[in-house]
């Protein structure tokens, strides 16, 4: 059946379903639907790292594989650096531009080495808003007290104090910078109520957000002058005698020529995984989302946290092809947007939190309640037109304009037709595991952002991963400049990769990859 004809069930159903109040799931019921229907539960995705920190510990079998992978660099390496610094930055999202200008604001000279263009990343990309509790109602102890339950209190409490406590200043500074969030007509700032959170605390630029952040902090990375390293991916990190970290191998993907970085400390801003298509499913995550810190600092002996829970964004786009795996923003369900069956109707408390929610849309489509296109795909459809229908003309242009533009190019308009969705990978809940001022278990080795973990337990909510970026990319490149200013520049050698591989060889050798894997590659063989 054509598309548009499969659409007229949500015109025809719009009246009553608006009349619907649909409760949110118990704790057990909500836990049971889990179990039964989310990706991270399906057992035969996963199995045990053989070896390293986390041996035994179960993650999916692609980020296991990598994990286990074996290094490009010999052991034989001329590791006559290149360039020298006091603080190495690696990666050119948010959190790594908001490491990079903390360090550099403290007096450190920081060199921020980026695999693609400074700001290809999957901060450019959020949507959504950024949670931080700036309203007369609300209060950092009801934002800790949201994001634990969200997380199924499993959150690392001091990460997740110090991200609540920060947030306020964190607001004013990309102020001050020139980051230009939604206003109210008295002037004061817009907030907004995201799913699985209590009060309305979601600051956001339109449907942007991401994009104006790194707008501003790409344009003062650049002002400020600091030292860039662009299509330079980390291939190995260095370390000295004994285990500190020390720098960093790239790999120039112009010429292909290896670099040598020494630094004093380093901070992996590399973002998430999205790239490796976990389980099959289509991706909203950057080019570069290939998981490269995770193997870098495995390598280096740093402890990974919460490595087997994966987010799977309840809204991917279905239809057309070109946008399959897009990011649909949770913006809408935030602002009344209906998710409905082939049958026209609700299944689901569109506020609840992203793994209750992505859970039942995977429910009604595996129990026969989808709508398939032509090209064999399942979702369920997104109620876009109820937004001007409950707000007034124009709201859905107003207030998402970006997702207008982006459903426009393929002659839809989603002011006048709902949007098919089903869930796209989206995030890694764990990581690196940090202190609170994003340190691993490797001296003088940083991680910030979508790299780590332990903040989020096992479900991220709505907007707080740019806060996360903001907050732990200034703890880190603080506490790398401070670390940075009081030490001398140490050894590079390759003595952790040395121990890594003999490891390897005790459990039948590494993986039989090589990692990181830098690039996805979308090659298909044939025969």
């Amino acid at each position: 059946m054509d598309i548009h004809a499969l659409q007229q069930i949500v015109h025809k159903t719009r009246d009553a379903r608006r009349k619907q109040t649909i409760p949110k799931f118990s704790p057990d019921d909500r836990d049971q639907l889990i179990h039964k229907y989310h990706p991270d539960f399906r057992a035969s995705a996963y199995r045990p790292i053989r070896f390293g920190p986390n041996a035994g510990d179960k993650t999916v079998v692609e980020l296991a594989t990598l994990l286990e992978g074996d290094s490009p660099i010999q052991a034989d390496s001329d590791l006559t650096p290149h360039y020298t610094t006091d603080v190495l930055v690696v990666g050119g999202g948010g959190a790594g531009c908001a490491a990079a200008l903390h360090a550099h604001g403290a007096g450190s000279q920081v060199i921020l080495a980026t695999k693609l263009r400074l700001g290809d990343s999957n901060s450019v990309m959020a949507q959504g808003g950024m949670q931080i509790s700036v309203a007369p109602e609300d209060s950092p102890v009801t934002h800790f007290i949201d994001t634990l339950k969200g997380g199924h209190m499993q959150n690392d409490h001091a990460l997740l104090k110090a991200m609540v406590e920060d947030g306020p200043s964190i607001a004013q500074w990309l102020i001050d910078l020139g980051v230009l969030f939604d206003r109210q007509a008295d002037g004061n700032l817009h907030v907004k109520k995201g799913g699985g959170s209590s009060k309305p605390r979601l600051l956001t630029c339109s449907d942007y957000t991401g994009l104006e952040i790194m707008r501003v902090l790409k344009d003062e990375v650049i002002n400020q002058k600091i030292q860039l390293l662009e299509f330079c991916a980390a291939v190995e990190l260095l370390s000295d005698d004994e285990g500190r970290c020390t720098g960093a191998v790239f790999k120039d993907l112009d010429n292909h020529r290896t670099v040598v970085v020494a630094a004093k400390s380093v901070i992996l801003a590399t973002g998430g995984i999205g790239r490796l298509h976990i389980q099959g499913f289509p991706t909203s995550n950057h080019y570069g989302a290939t998981g490269d810190g995770l193997c870098l600092a495995y390598r280096m002996g740093a402890r990974l946290a919460h490595v087997d829970t994966f987010q799977y964004h309840p809204s991917g786009a279905v239809y057309p092809e070109q946008l399959i795996g897009a990011l649909v923003t949770e913006g809408i369900r935030s602002e009344g947007g209906h998710l409905v069956n082939a049958k026209g109707e609700r299944f689901v408390n569109e506020l609840d939190t992203r793994d209750v929610v992505s859970s039942s849309i995977i429910r009604e489509c595996e129990e026969g309640r989808g709508i398939r296109t032509m090209s064999g795909r399942v979702g369920v459809w997104l109620d876009t037109p109820l937004l001007d229908a409950e707000h007034g003309p124009g709201t859905m242009e107003k207030h998402f304009p970006a997702m207008m533009l982006q459903f426009e190019r393929f002659g839809i308009d989603i002011s006048k037709d709902p949007v098919l969705i089903y869930p796209t990978l989206h995030y890694q809940n764990g990581g690196v595991k940090i202190d609170t001022n994003s340190e691993t278990d490797v001296h003088n080795l940083f991680v910030a952002g979508e790299a780590s973990g332990g903040l989020h337990g096992r479900n991220r909510l709505m907007g707080n991963s740019l806060l996360d970026l903001m907050v732990f990319g200034k703890r880190s490149g603080l506490t790398a400049a401070s670390r940075a200013g009081s030490m001398k520049q140490g050894k590079l050698t390759l003595k952790h990769l040395q121990r890594f591989r003999a490891e390897a060889g005790k459990h039948g050798n590494s993986s039989g990859v090589v990692s990181p894997m830098v690039l996805p590659s979308y090659t298909r063989k044939t025969g």
